[in-house]
């Protein structure tokens, strides 16, 4: 089991940059490739990128590629998403997921509350 509580959202202007760190607790919750996703009002959610366990490989959706930065810290079980440049269209509540063996997950076992990022335009 492992449990992901996310912090870091908050309001600010386009262009902007923002940091969200997750913090993963649980046996073995360093072993784990985590993600980050992101729900707009009235949208579905869609993955925003992700991180293997060991933090050597990344992979990111394409509309946030150059902008956003994923990296761990496994020393201290955290996970974080660097946001610059930010845009109105990057407002969403983001959530933290780990998920399972190979790279990138097709699962995800476990999931945040999800941290709400607004961007004004």
């Amino acid at each position: 089991q492992v449990q992901l509580v996310e912090s870091g959202g908050g309001l600010v202007q386009a262009g902007d940059s923002l940091r969200l760190s997750c913090v993963a607790s649980g046996r073995f919750a360093s072993t784990y490739n985590l993600g980050w996703f992101r729900q707009a009002p009235g949208k579905e959610r869609e993955f925003v990128a992700a991180i293997s366990w060991g933090g050597l490989s990344t992979v990111y959706t394409d509309s946030v590629k150059g902008r956003f930065t994923v990296s761990r810290d496994n020393d201290k079980n955290l996970v974080y998403l660097q946001m610059n440049s930010l845009k109105p269209e990057d407002t969403a509540v983001y959530y933290c997921a780990a998920g399972g063996t190979k790279f990138p997950p097709r699962v995800y076992d476990y999931w945040g509350q999800g941290t709400q990022v607004t961007v004004s335009s």
